[in-house]
């Protein structure tokens, strides 16, 4: 890839591409990418291919569910085993390995994925159904968390410090220690930005990584896998393992060989994972488990800015994020208005195939998802008032994937609508009094990850930041109600259901929570 392609930027809130040559490119790589359609991948342990008996796991689009995109290993309890022998030897010399070295590493990583950036995220085209700048936004996330949270080592230089001295005979040093083996498991939605994110940062600290993507996107994970070899990651301190997760996932997330977890996905799982390892002694778990994003639109709101940031938010990736705002708490005086320009803003988006330049809106994930989504317009038929879409979409190409309307809902405050998190395109819009009752709302879910206003009123602004149980807020916010966090802008830290060591992603404690202080004093008597 040219100099000039690799210096684009794109954000989730920014771009500063010439849109010509960026959609050139991409499709240049898109080209290559469905050149390679149907392969069969193997699973890496201790940096050799492996392969499984088992039959492969296909790889379909959520585009169209008959392309296979690739054949991928069905691994097994055998291979976890390897895999998390192989880290244990490996992990011993990496965390030995000067601190500078394993950064240096790191950016070759960071580098590398920047170099093949649109090739990556035309794999999430095609596996996730992210349309061509929210796949690009997320590749370019990744590279900047790998760079994110070197500085953090270098800052801290290394994360070792001088302590004050009892006596004068004595030398005293906090040091953090990586813990050893991590397992990494990551969903589909961000595919390279979270598995990158939460791997890297445990490589950076001296930890191994035993790998396992969402079993709906191994492309992006083999990826992945590919960048961090070539960067020069030592055979075994990265082991890539696709799988079932009811075949591999307890074996891997439980095995006594694993010194801690890192996972991003739905808080059931999430909490299992929790209890189960807390058996033999507290292991670490670091979890981002979703969230039920709320947007609040106050009185004094500008209602374009908020019907933008609210089309946005509930609509980009189809609703399939984290952070996705799935509820609206409206004050009654503006409520009509709002809707009004929240509709005629989410008939404007183009629906279809999301490899294509001009679509904003893709598929959702796979049938499962569907199925979710028809089963909550049921209910949202039963307790409330569809104000748009609630149908599945089978129009042309669109039957052969899986696409659904976006839907917007009006429902009352009792409806629990407002408080489960389904990770479909289906957004409830809630009629308030005023913001102090919006905010009530808001705290009644279990989660706290996102949240944003949309207010003309300092008091207001200070008592949402005040009183909102959400730990990433935003104000005002045109490109996304509750959507949009970068590493090193916005800390991605969940409170209550949403996550659990109270320190996030993206922000400036995430590399130290993979390590452990040690303290060490020498005496020398003269």
């Amino acid at each position: 890839m040219s100099t000039e392609a690799e210096n684009m930027k794109v954000t989730y809130t920014s771009t500063n591409v010439d849109m010509s040559r960026f959609h050139a490119w991409f499709d240049e790589a898109l080209r290559t990418l469905r050149a390679q359609q149907g392969a069969t991948y193997p699973a890496y342990i201790d940096g050799v291919e492996v392969r499984s008996e088992q039959a492969p796991i296909e790889d379909r689009s959520p585009i169209d569910a008959e392309v296979v995109l690739g054949h991928f290993q069905a691994c097994t309890k055998a291979h976890v085993d390897q895999a998390v022998a192989a880290a244990r030897r490996a992990q011993k010399s990496w965390r030995k390995l000067a601190w500078q070295e394993r950064v240096a590493i790191m950016r070759r990583a960071a580098g590398l994925i920047r170099k093949q950036k649109f090739e990556i995220a035309g794999v999430m085209c095609l596996e996730v159904g992210k349309n061509r700048l929210e796949a690009m936004g997320d590749a370019e996330e990744s590279a900047d968390l790998i760079d994110y949270y070197c500085d953090q080592v270098e800052q801290a230089d290394g994360f070792v410090r001088s302590m004050k001295k009892m006596t004068t005979i004595e030398t005293n040093t906090d040091v953090l220690r990586p813990f050893g083996v991590f397992v990494c498991i990551s969903p589909f939605n961000f595919p390279m930005a979270l598995s990158t994110g939460m791997s890297s940062a445990a490589l950076v600290a001296g930890n191994a990584v035993i790998f396992k993507p969402a079993s709906t996107t191994p492309w992006t994970g083999y990826r992945l896998y590919k960048i961090y070899e070539e960067a020069g990651v030592p055979a075994g301190v990265f082991n890539f393992i696709t799988g079932r997760g009811c075949d591999v996932g307890d074996t891997l997330t439980f095995h006594e060989g694993v010194d801690g977890v890192v996972f991003t996905g739905s808080k059931d799982v999430g909490m299992r994972i929790f209890h189960g390892l807390s058996e033999r002694w507290a292991k670490p778990c670091l979890m981002e488990l979703g969230g039920k994003n709320p947007a609040i639109v106050t009185a004094s709101a500008d209602l374009d800015k908020a019907s933008d940031g609210v089309m946005k938010s509930a609509w980009g990736l189809q609703n399939q994020k984290c952070s996705a705002c799935s509820r609206v708490y409206v004050h009654k005086a503006v409520a009509a208005d709002f809707i009004e320009r929240l509709i005629a803003k989410t008939k404007a988006i183009s629906i279809g195939d999301p490899c294509d330049a001009d679509v904003y809106f893709g598929p959702v994930i796979n049938e499962a998802a569907v199925k979710t989504y028809l089963r909550v317009v049921d209910q949202a038929k039963a307790e409330g008032e569809i104000l748009y879409g609630g149908h599945r979409l089978t129009e042309g190409a669109l039957a052969k994937g899986h696409y659904v309307a976006p839907a917007i809902v009006r429902v009352s405050k009792e409806s629990t609508l407002l408080r489960e998190e389904f990770f479909v395109p289906f957004l409830a819009v809630c009629e308030v009094d005023s913001l102090e009752e919006a905010i009530e709302e808001s705290n009644k879910a279990e989660y706290g990850l996102t949240a944003g206003l949309y207010s003309g009123d300092e008091a207001e602004i200070e008592l949402f930041f005040d009183e909102i149980e959400s730990g990433v807020t935003y104000i005002n916010k045109r490109s996304g109600a509750t959507t949009g966090a970068w590493p090193g802008a916005q800390p991605f830290c969940g409170w209550k259901g949403s996550g659990g060591s109270g320190k996030g992603g993206c922000g400036p404690y995430y590399v130290a929570q993979f390590m452990r202080e040690q303290s060490r004093s020498v005496v020398v008597e003269k």
